[in-house]
């Protein structure tokens, strides 16, 4: 019996729909301690998730111009990129499709503006936070996001 003759299976597959995205961990030294900001969401069943900030490219945008506005729009600080830091590959599901995503992962520089969530245009972000990069991963929900901000601070670090 094949998986679409078992009783109860689905008939078919989900269309795959691939979607990108950039952002990244921006680095802000402050009494000789770097720390990156991070924010917080809520996700589809209503807990909050720690995460990198992160968005989709927008047509005519490169993944370093996606990466410097998506934190900027979601932290509300300016940054600068530096280096890449590595991707992050999952699928997911929604109704209608299974998502192919791709997060490329950026380390900037902070290089102005005041820690807010009010410039998110998609009102996903609902706190934004300075932290320590060094315990970071104590806080970031996903692990793919604590190990790149691992692989942010092995750059920082020169171990890298």
């Amino acid at each position: 019996m094949t998986t679409s003759q078992r009783p109860g299976r689905w008939q078919h597959r989900l269309p795959a729909v691939q979607e990108t995205s950039a952002g990244g961990v921006v680095i802000d030294v402050h009494e000789g301690r770097a720390r990156i900001a991070i924010i917080a969401r809520r996700n589809r069943a209503g807990r909050i998730e720690w995460c990198l900030p992160k968005g989709h490219v927008e047509p005519g945008e490169t993944l370093e111009q996606t990466a410097e506005r998506e934190v900027a729009e979601e932290t509300g600080i300016i940054g600068r990129v530096l280096v890449t830091l590595g991707t992050v590959e999952y699928w997911f599901s929604t109704p209608e499709h299974r998502i192919h995503k791709m997060v490329h992962h950026y380390l900037l520089e902070a290089t102005g503006g005041e820690l807010t969530v009010d410039g998110d245009p998609d009102q996903e972000a609902i706190d934004a936070v300075w932290y320590p990069l060094d315990s970071v991963h104590e806080q970031l929900t996903f692990p793919n996001e604590r190990r790149i901000a691992q692989v942010a601070w092995q750059r920082l670090a020169g171990t890298a």
